[in-house]
């Protein structure tokens, strides 16, 4: 018999993971619309055109790309395969792609739309994107992101309030995290005093390793890059920085000022830390110079997350990106944002074991029947007790009654209301308490009454 299987870096979902991952969205989402953030979906697949050049040569590596329906092969040529010039026949191929995250098609929807909305237009988008990565533990070819944006606004508010709700977000999951945070143009000057402004993105790709490969391997890469020797190791000591926030920009001060560049991300950052004095945040907040967010188009304050009791990777990031929009044909429209990796928290939350209990089930009673007129009046009493808001459920077949236990015993659902020869003369139920095994006689009304939570 054929084995199936799915695509590596997919996951299925139980009915009990989809719990507990509704408890995740519906957390993150009630957050969300707390501070006024209003949601919008976008489609799963968008022209290349709009995705490419947008998260660097690397990210252009991952996008999943959809063959062109019809005859796909009829754009190419005989030349283009003798030449085997892979990126050209793709761009022949292919016209779409799955989505590599929610920002960039965001940004799309916000210059298509733009007649339709108000600015600052503050939205949230909980949807899935793709990409083709290695899988590992943590990482996913498919997952979720949970993505909360402003845009159309300079103001450094809107970076304080994204570090508020990341704190409420992590303080409602009961999860202990790290915001660490930088920004570009601090990032910028550095590249800028070291005499090497033109190979920034090569630098920040490279530093943004920092944590999971080590200083050696990241000096390693940037010599490979092409970055001369002496500027590594004068980079070295600015990137391994240590103190407290307030140290490390007094240090930056000095090490930044012969760029104005540099010196006026460490004004944003010092604005955004001394906006959070009056806030009190249960979750550390850290300036990180080794913080570079690897994708091209973030121009500011930028944010990572991480989980203090599981060793798992960021598991929220985002930061300012002033040029988006432009790219797409609206100049001078300012965003900032930052998206929660739903799968990286689910995984974090099973690894602490800190999903709630009471998040197991949403049927609360399930009604055990042994004859047609027995499911006639069960329902009856189910369409009831669903008007009342109570989730039941009615086992379909007439079967023996350890079948029926048996089943809600699996199913995990709470009370079993009996309809048998008896119940059914004097339009009652025996409801048999599934956790106790107590069971107690009730009619209609008494049911309704019940607390059955």
């Amino acid at each position: 018999m054929q084995k199936h299987s799915i695509p590596k870096g997919t996951r299925d979902f139980t009915p009990q993971e989809m719990v507990n991952r509704n408890y995740i969205f519906d957390t993150i989402k009630a957050v969300f619309q707390l501070f006024g953030y209003q949601q919008i979906e976008t489609p799963a697949m968008e022209n290349l055109s709009t995705l490419l050049g947008k998260y660097g040569e690397e990210g252009d590596k991952l996008l999943f790309r959809i063959l062109n329906s019809g005859n796909f092969l009829s754009g190419v040529s005989g030349e283009d395969i003798s030449e085997g010039n892979l990126l050209k026949i793709s761009s022949k191929l292919c016209e779409k792609g799955l989505r590599y995250d929610l920002t960039v098609p965001f940004a799309r929807f916000v210059v298509q739309h733009r007649e339709k909305i108000v600015f600052p237009f503050k939205r949230f988008q909980i949807q899935p994107v793709w990409r083709a990565d290695r899988p590992q533990r943590g990482r996913y070819r498919e997952f979720y992101q949970c993505d909360v944006d402003v845009v159309g606004s300079d103001s450094l508010l809107n970076e304080v309030e994204l570090l508020q709700i990341i704190d409420e977000v992590y303080r409602r999951l009961k999860i202990k995290v790290v915001i660490k945070i930088n920004n570009r143009k601090i990032l910028s000057g550095i590249t800028e005093i070291v005499g090497q402004k033109d190979k920034i993105i090569d630098i920040t790709v490279a530093i943004d390793k920092m944590e999971k490969i080590g200083l050696d391997k990241v000096k390693e890469e940037l010599i490979n890059k092409g970055i001369d020797s002496a500027a590594v190791e004068k980079l070295q000591p600015i990137l391994l920085l240590e103190g407290t926030n307030s140290d490390k920009l007094r240090d930056l001060r000095t090490i930044l000022k012969n760029s104005q560049t540099g010196l006026k991300g460490v004004d944003e950052i010092q604005t955004i830390l001394y906006l959070l004095d009056n806030h009190q945040f249960a979750m550390p907040v850290e300036l990180s110079l080794v913080l570079a967010r690897g994708l091209n188009y973030y121009t500011g304050t930028i944010f990572e997350v991480q989980a203090q009791d599981v060793e798992i990777g960021s598991i929220t990031g985002g930061g300012r990106y002033d040029n988006l929009t432009g790219i797409f044909g609206l100049d001078g429209v300012s965003g900032v944002g930052i998206s929660f990796g739903a799968d990286r928290i689910y995984d974090v939350l099973s690894q602490l074991n800190l999903f709630p209990a009471t998040a197991d089930t949403q049927t609360k009673i399930m009604f055990a029947c042994f004859s047609e007129e027995g499911q006639r009046f069960a329902l009856s009493l189910a369409s009831a007790l669903r008007s009342a808001g109570t989730g039941c459920a009615i086992f379909p077949d007439t079967a023996k009654m350890k079948k029926q236990m048996s089943y809600a015993n699996d199913r995990q659902i709470p009370f079993v209301a009996i309809i048998g020869e008896d119940e059914l003369l004097q339009q009652k139920v025996t409801l048999k308490n599934m956790k106790t095994g107590e069971q107690q006689l009730v009619t209609k009304g008494e049911l309704l009454l019940l607390k059955l939570g």
